[in-house]
């Protein structure tokens, strides 16, 4: 018995004695793990067009797939609207309006017409990020008023303020649509992603019934109705405006980056991911399916959570899009000197290029 303990003993000292000189074999890290699958992943459907017609094909295989990973859509439903509650200041009218997107669910909003306009105005469909509506439309309480105006998170109260037609979506799991404090973006992902739906999926969705609802006011010039959000109001805006053939321009703004470097490698809000997207491809090729149409990027040099290099990486990749496309000026950019913020340096600007002036 005593030779059999010995011998077991032994052969235990050699294996600790062995395991220093493979050290480099054994790794018990998961994202370790991960990172090194990372490396060696080709996306599937990765942007490498030589010619308009090249492109054409690529996006009639990227965009469909790209819907199915973002989810099933419900079943239309016909366009229903509420109005509710009315305010007005010298500048505009706001109206909050529900409008059904789903047999269940109406999406909350709030509509902005400007006063004294004459003939159909140009429409913008602004989704605001994870500080919820409040910040974004001025209201809430003074720390949340503070922060929409230290940020410039007003984007849509701001283009209402000049002339253009505004809806400020609130998104779901948000205010009035949460079920958790401050908001639901874990449980709507959870949920979600076991019944085959995403977040991103569904703001799409209610993006698209905005414009549904859009596309029948008389003051609104349907050819004209853009998309334009912050953060997780960037998110949506990028896919939103990627599928949704009927958006003309979008603003992005403290979102566009590349997935490896920004969602895949720093801690975000879970209902940014949308589950095997990497594997097909990178967030640039996401901006491709918008080209031509005009796209604004607007990121803050100091933004932590989407690193400006990486920004800058993913923009020069979907420029090369645009130039295939012979459409550079439809592409721009503000990298501004901030945080994760919005910026007002180039919209107004931008707009008019591509709007002409708003009279």
């Amino acid at each position: 018995m005593f030779s059999t303990r010995l011998l077991g003993f032994i052969a235990l000292t050699w294996v600790m004695f062995q395991i220093p000189a493979h050290a480099e074999e054994f790794n018990s890290k998961v994202y370790v793990q991960l990172e090194k699958q990372l490396k060696s992943l080709s996306p599937k459907l990765s942007w490498e067009a030589s010619n308009p017609e090249e492109h054409a094909e690529w996006r009639d295989k990227f965009k469909p797939q790209l819907k199915e990973l973002l989810g099933k859509d419900p079943e239309p439903v016909p366009l229903e609207v509420k109005w509710e509650e009315e305010f007005e200041t010298d500048k505009f009218t706001r109206h909050k309006i529900y409008v059904r997107s789903e047999e269940n669910y109406w999406i909350p909003a709030y509509y902005y017409v400007p006063k004294n306009i004459k003939g159909k105005r140009p429409a913008i469909v602004c989704f605001h990020g994870h500080s919820g509506i409040n910040p974004y439309i001025r209201e809430g309480t003074e720390a949340e008023k503070k922060k929409g105006e230290e940020h410039a998170l007003d984007y849509a109260v701001h283009f209402a303020e000049q002339g253009y037609i505004t809806v400020a979506v609130v998104q779901r799991g948000w205010n009035e649509t949460s079920h958790d404090k401050p908001h639901s973006c874990e449980r709507l992902s959870r949920a979600g992603f076991l019944i085959g739906r995403t977040p991103i999926g569904m703001r799409c969705w209610d993006g698209s019934r905005i414009v549904d609802f859009l596309e029948t006011r008389d003051e609104v010039d349907s050819s004209r109705i853009g998309a334009a959000g912050l953060s997780g109001g960037g998110t949506t805006t990028l896919f939103f405006t990627a599928i949704e053939d009927r958006v003309d321009l979008a603003m992005c703004a403290g979102y566009f980056c590349t997935f490896r470097d920004s969602i895949y490698s720093i801690h975000h809000c879970i209902c940014n991911c949308v589950p095997r997207l990497m594997e097909y491809g990178e967030m640039s090729d996401v901006g491709a399916l918008i080209a031509p149409r005009p796209l604004l990027v607007i990121s803050g040099d100091e933004d932590k959570i989407f690193p400006i290099e990486a920004t800058e990486k993913a923009y020069q990749d979907l420029s090369k899009v645009y130039e295939l496309l012979n459409a550079p000026d439809r592409l721009e950019s503000d990298f501004f000197d901030g945080v994760h913020e919005w910026s007002n340096r180039k919209t107004l600007p931008f707009l008019a290029a591509h709007w002409g002036r708003n009279r």
